[in-house]
């Protein structure tokens, strides 16, 4: 059998990361290591794993510092590719994988033959409706509306469920830390499908636990989470700066949408909400990141 890594981010929620913790261990394709990146967790993470440390059912590596999810999924996956793993899924604290999500992709890696970039599963939320955060691309502007085929082509996807080869990695890169926050997911994952087609495996079903089946909205989120959605901003400007005339034209039309949002629908501050969109925007425009990859063994 093939050997699986899979690499979850956590940082301060330690109850949904056991829960996330006892779905891996108990996946229909068992032959599958646990590496845990903690984000330097303040809540009592490491002591809670202790007994999953000890009996070595999960690898546990505390990153001493809070990397962000881009940092962490950096560290994870490239942890996973130098210790040897053949494929990395990957995956946030609150993603609780159904019993078969695994074995869905692996029956996908063998009937594609390995050719593909990246495959993702179905993402529901609580209620069992599709989490709308998770929503993959079929193209740089359109999501996926229609889950009926088996497979999807799409060309970006969240890091919520992401399985990829090892390979991959060694030739594309690692997601990029310096994100931060935001969009690393959908960086990545466009990285991958600009040379392989990638897809939606909707047998591999996984129920995202976030607190809400929204995404974050700058008009209406609090004040304290404002200075995040300078990495949103600037992220997104370099990802689709990347798509040439077509890319630009898409992200400055969403730029001007999103300050009209805040014009209209902000209760408060609009004028300093906007000024973080204009802020994220103009670092994107000069934001060049270096893109890292794996140490290959001799």
């Amino acid at each position: 059998m093939k050997k699986v890594a899979a690499v979850v981010v956590t940082y301060n929620r330690k109850k949904l990361l056991l829960e996330n913790i006892e779905c891996l261990l108990h996946q229909s394709y068992d032959n599958l290591d646990i590496i845990i990146i903690d984000n330097c967790s303040s809540d009592g993470t490491e002591e809670a794993l202790s007994c999953y440390i000890r009996d070595k059912k999960i690898i546990y590596h505390n990153t001493c510092e809070n990397l962000g999810g881009a940092g962490g999924f950096h560290c994870g996956i490239k942890l996973a590719c130098e210790l040897g793993y053949e494929f990395v899924w990957v995956m946030d604290d609150d993603c609780m994988p159904t019993e078969n999500a695994l074995e869905e992709f692996m029956k996908s890696d063998s009937e594609l033959n390995g050719q593909y970039g990246f495959l993702s599963s179905k993402v529901l939320w609580t209620d069992g409706n599709v989490c709308q955060m998770n929503l993959q691309r079929r193209t740089m502007t359109k999501n996926v509306t229609d889950f009926s085929q088996k497979r999807i082509t799409v060309v970006m996807a969240s890091f919520v469920s992401l399985f990829f080869k090892s390979s991959t990695v060694y030739e594309l890169g690692l997601p990029i830390k310096e994100f931060f926050i935001w969009t690393d997911d959908w960086e990545f994952t466009r990285r991958i499908s600009r040379k392989y087609l990638s897809y939606v495996v909707t047998d591999s079903v996984v129920i995202h636990k976030s607190a809400q089946n929204i995404g974050a909205k700058i008009e209406n989120d609090s004040l304290e989470r404002l200075p995040r959605y300078r990495y949103l901003y600037r992220n997104d400007v370099y990802l689709y700066r990347r798509e040439g005339i077509k890319g630009f034209f898409y992200e400055l039309t969403r730029i001007n949408f999103h300050m009209l949002r805040i014009l209209f629908k902000a209760k408060n501050k609009r004028f300093k909400r906007i000024g973080m969109v204009i802020k994220g925007t103009r670092e994107g425009i000069k934001f060049k990141p270096q893109i890292e990859y794996p140490e290959k063994k001799n």
